[in-house]
């Protein structure tokens, strides 16, 4: 009989294959698919600094300076989100960047503080942070209430709110000047806006999803002989540079500031948890709670630092997403060396103000396909909100309606206090709300009617929203279990009733069980 084979005690353990988003690539491969990730976020990392800047006074150096600090607190929180430290960062190819959602409140900020709307901005956002951070662990638990009827509501309004500064864009940016409104500066925007629809129409792979910045390249160099072009901002700026830290001054505490950014702050949490579990399916490596409060973590920290180096509200970048489904590069570490490319960027403020020289109707034409995709989006994730349903067609017509006052009415709010003009002069913290409120009142409070999810606090359970199967027997009470989505705490609750076959129901699986007499009259007895 043949000896069994013997180990030696000190043979090599074989180690085991990394996973792919832990992958380190070559240098070169590093650095040129991180540059990828930069130039499909480039415009916008920098549109948001470019509205905010003149909409508060700031010259055009200046909000180049702006447009210079957005790109390096970009890097920094790409950095924590990719890299990560203790238990913040998702640890995924993720981008981070400055919000759109943010644009809007801040601009409401801005009208009634004057001199001092960036400290005050920069005050809202530091708490709004610190909060957003001590909250992220126990988020996941709220996501319920910010359903797609909600979050799709609020999408759509911000793209629908940053419209009209596209608008203002194509006709030349300053209503005092002559040429404003003019045939050739709209007629630029149209050409440019055309060339974007053409490269997104003919263009493939990374050069689709750089459109934009491509049709800012050539807009701009139309423009050139047409004499619309000025190179005052690149001539004034410096090779090297530091954000200096509180460049605009101490930042500065208001209650109501506070609040709309608040708000602002719940809106990318939420778009963030979404990102997260999208890119995590993309990348296999599905995100836990682990993952998400950590992702949701970095977000926070960077939002909370980010004024430090005069930034703005950081959150998680879709169109990146995009682009890691669509390269396969899944490593973690390509997204960090597009953060520290960011930050170079960042550090060069000749680099930053290059934006500058691009005319202001040739950015208008690339704008309007810019916020109108974000307001595409949130249509899109409306589609998936069963609007058959009565109350969230309501919702979202309500939300809609009151977020679009400031922009159809801006004097509706006239005669308010001060204090409340900074939330209500932002619609989409108004529309935000309506929306939270509305989603509570209808989808979870108690009343009669159909509920998504068991929404109904306490009491018996509600029958299954879509109907179907006959009506419980004349004198028969409908077993808890009866045609309805079920948690695991409800079906704890539904077998202490007797009702012997119900189970959890996770993703809206329909719930149908034999529950004895009183089950065979409400659906059968067989099982599904």
């Amino acid at each position: 009989m043949a000896n069994p084979p013997r180990f030696r005690k000190d043979a090599v353990a074989v180690p085991e294959e990394k996973h792919p988003v832990d992958e380190t690539l070559p240098p070169l491969k590093m650095f040129t698919s991180g540059l990828q990730h930069v130039a499909a976020m480039y415009a916008g990392v920098v549109a948001p600094p470019m509205i905010v800047g003149p909409a508060v006074g700031l010259s055009a150096t200046e909000t180049a300076f702006l447009m210079g600090a957005s790109l390096f607190t970009a890097g920094l929180a790409t950095l924590l989100q990719t890299l990560g430290f203790w238990k913040v960062g998702a640890r995924l190819p993720f981008v981070n960047g400055v919000s759109f959602a943010g644009v809007t409140p801040m601009i409401a900020i801005g009208k009634g503080e004057g001199a001092d709307a960036l400290p005050v901005i920069f005050g809202a956002i530091t708490v709004a942070g610190a909060i957003g951070f001590v909250a992220a662990p126990y988020f996941g638990k709220l996501v319920r209430f910010f359903p797609p009827v909600v979050t799709g509501t609020v999408i759509t309004l911000i793209g629908v709110s940053l419209l009209p500064v596209a608008f203002n864009w194509s006709q030349g940016g300053n209503r005092t000047a002559t040429d404003y409104g003019s045939m050739q500066n709209i007629g630029m925007a149209a050409v440019t806006l055309v060339i974007v629809l053409l490269m997104r129409k003919f263009l493939r792979g990374f050069l689709q999803q750089i459109s934009i910045l491509l049709g800012l390249v050539a807009g701009t160099l139309i423009a050139l002989p047409l004499g619309m072009t000025s190179f005052d901002a690149v001539k004034n700026a410096s090779v090297v540079g530091f954000p200096t830290p509180f460049h605009f001054g101490a930042p500065q505490f208001q209650v109501a500031a506070i609040v709309s950014m608040c708000i602002v702050m719940l809106v990318c949490m939420t778009e963030s948890t979404a990102d997260i579990l999208a890119l995590g399916k993309i990348v296999g490596r599905p995100a836990d709670e682990q993952a998400i409060a950590g992702g949701l973590r970095a977000d926070t920290l960077g939002s909370a630092i980010s004024p430090l180096f005069n930034g703005f509200m950081c959150s998680a970048f879709a169109q990146n997403i995009g682009l890691v489904a669509m390269t396969k590069v899944r490593s973690r570490f390509v997204v960090a060396a597009g953060g520290g490319i960011l930050i170079l960027l960042g550090l060069c403020p000749m680099a930053a103000s290059v934006i500058g020289v691009v005319p202001l109707p040739v950015l208008g034409g690339a704008g309007i396909v810019l916020f109108g995709s974000v307001a595409a989006s949130g249509i899109q994730t409306l589609a998936g909100a069963a609007m058959e349903k009565g109350e969230n067609a309501l919702i979202v017509a309500a939300s809609v309606g009151i977020g679009l006052i400031p922009i159809a009415a801006p004097e509706f709010y006239h005669a308010f206090p001060k204090d409340l003009l900074v939330v209500l002069d932002s619609g989409i913290s108004t529309g935000c709300v309506v929306a939270i409120v509305l989603n509570l009142a209808f989808n979870h409070g108690p009343g009669p009617g159909p509920r998504r999810g068991g929404g109904r606090r306490g009491g018996a359970l509600p029958p299954h929203r879509g109907g179907g199967g006959p009506p419980a027997a004349s004198g028969t009470s409908e077993p808890p279990c009866a045609r309805t989505y079920m948690t695991a705490r409800r079906v704890r609750a539904a077998r202490a009733s007797g009702c012997s076959s119900a189970r959890p129901a996770r993703w809206r699986r329909r719930v149908r069980g034999a529950c004895g007499a009183a089950g065979t009259a409400v659906h059968g007895a067989s099982a599904p």
